[in-house]
């Protein structure tokens, strides 16, 4: 057993699926941050619990090739990347190999074909939504990122995985803060009005919304911040105070005001314009989104004849992407607003063989398939958690020929893939893709068919 504050030097044979290097002591796991398989380091033991202890870089005996300086000055306190110390196309690797992992390990699929992860060609500035928390720091209001496990702000002039447009937005709220003295929010108290600051661009119509999450209806002298934003923001279209009074990490509460401008934004994607509302879910990386869209389509191998379910929709993207190859698509998202959104873009788009249902996917299916409405080929797109069982096995009775899973979670996708490979379904390909790069979330694509 090691003891805290222990100085070792340590073999670095593996990785975990957060990207923390793991070494051994006597068969005891240590947990490294920042450190690379293959590497040697000196560390130092702070904190040892029942099954593994975690460490510390103190020194390095011997550097991976894959490593790299980090790019960002806060990188070791910001919790929002965690992979800048390796080369990105280490990070590619070990995303693919987090993924086989998790197939193998939790859902008995170590024979199946996982493509490499498919990557950028340029993984800098590539989000389009962006959450600044505001709070107090020692000298007054900051905006910033998370810390690394915990709730302290970190100050960051500028992130380079975000539009410049966030950053800049950022930085003009916290301007108006300052000098109106508006209160920030706390945490601990609940006190204060203003408690995030989050922005959406379109990368390719250039509109942006603003959005002031604030814990009152109103903002003291919201004049003076349109003013600086409509002269600073280029492609300014939307300002919204959305009004989260309750405690608790959910950034967004459920009422939106239009301060300046639309109530949404537009942006495109293959061709097709999406609308883009305050609570609606959009992919933040467009550029991969485009890449894991197509591939997920190509997957669903459509004739033109099938009638299409896309579940946990969104907005619609998937289903509106495939509308053009099928008879039919029928939505289902729980976000109201999202379905409306959805009905909007089909409309936009001129698209007529597609409709939208709101509810929860594992209520709105089973319903369905009552009515005798049944899907050919199946979407699924669900949020970390994967899917609800009940869908799972209403999707087995209903039978459809193929199943395209897209997933931001690997071990839940492997565990909704248990339950489908043995219940008449088999995976026949896996493709990771890279929609955030420098962290370690990784989005995957699973190819399905029916036995």
């Amino acid at each position: 057993m090691v003891r805290k504050d222990e100085i070792l030097d340590l073999e670095i044979t593996g990785m975990t699926h957060e990207g923390m290097g793991v070494g051994k002591k006597d068969g005891f796991a240590i947990f490294v941050q920042g450190a690379v398989d293959g590497e040697k380091v000196g560390v130092k033991i702070i904190k040892v619990l029942k099954s593994y202890a975690v460490a510390r870089i103190e020194a390095f005996i011997e550097k991976s090739s894959h490593r790299q300086e980090p790019f960002c000055p806060v990188y070791k306190r910001c919790g929002g990347c965690s992979l800048q110390h390796m080369t990105y196309a280490k990070t590619l690797a070990f995303k693919r190999q987090v993924v086989v992992d998790n197939l193998a390990r939790i859902g008995s699929l170590s024979d199946v074909r996982v493509h490499d992860t498919l990557g950028m060609a340029e993984p800098i500035n590539y989000r389009n939504k962006a959450q600044y928390p505001v709070g107090m720091g020692k000298s007054g209001p900051v905006a910033g990122f998370f810390a690394r496990r915990s709730h302290e702000i970190v100050e960051a002039p500028s992130c380079a995985i975000q539009h410049p447009l966030s950053d800049k937005a950022k930085d003009i709220v916290l301007g108006y803060i300052k000098a109106l003295n508006i209160p920030v929010y706390n945490e601990t108290t609940g006190h204060g009005i203003i408690r995030h600051v989050v922005t959406k661009v379109g990368f390719n119509t250039g509109e942006v919304m603003i959005i002031i999450v604030a814990t009152k209806p109103e903002l003291p002298k919201a004049n003076k911040l349109i003013y600086r934003l409509k002269r600073d923001i280029p492609g300014l279209a939307s300002v919204i105070l959305n009004v989260n009074p309750k405690p608790g990490n959910v950034i967004l509460g459920d009422r939106n005001i239009t301060l300046f401008g639309k109530d949404t934004i537009q942006d495109t994607l293959g061709g097709l314009a999406f609308e883009i509302s305050p609570l609606s879910f959009y992919q933040v990386n467009p550029a991969q989104t485009e890449v894991l869209y197509q591939k997920a389509v190509d997957y669903a191998h459509l004739q033109g004849n099938e009638t299409v379910f896309d579940l946990y929709c969104g907005i619609g993207t998937i289903g509106l992407f495939a509308a053009s190859r099928a008879k039919k698509v029928i939505g289902v998202e729980v976000v109201p607003e999202a379905v409306e959104a959805a009905k909007s873009n089909a409309k936009h788009n001129g698209i007529e063989n597609a409709e939208f249902y709101a509810g929860l996917a594992e209520e709105v299916v089973p319903e369905l398939y009552e009515k005798g409405i049944k899907a050919d080929v199946v979407f699924v797109d669900p949020p970390r958690k994967g899917c609800d069982e009940n869908l799972l096995k209403t999707l087995v009775d209903m039978a459809p020929s193929r199943i395209v899973y897209v997933s931001c979670n690997p071990s839940t996708l492997a565990r909704d893939l248990k339950f489908l490979t043995g219940s008449g379904f088999q995976v026949e390909e896996v493709q990771p893709v890279d929609m955030f790069p420098w962290s370690e979330h990784v989005e995957t694509v699973v190819s399905m068919s029916r036995l």
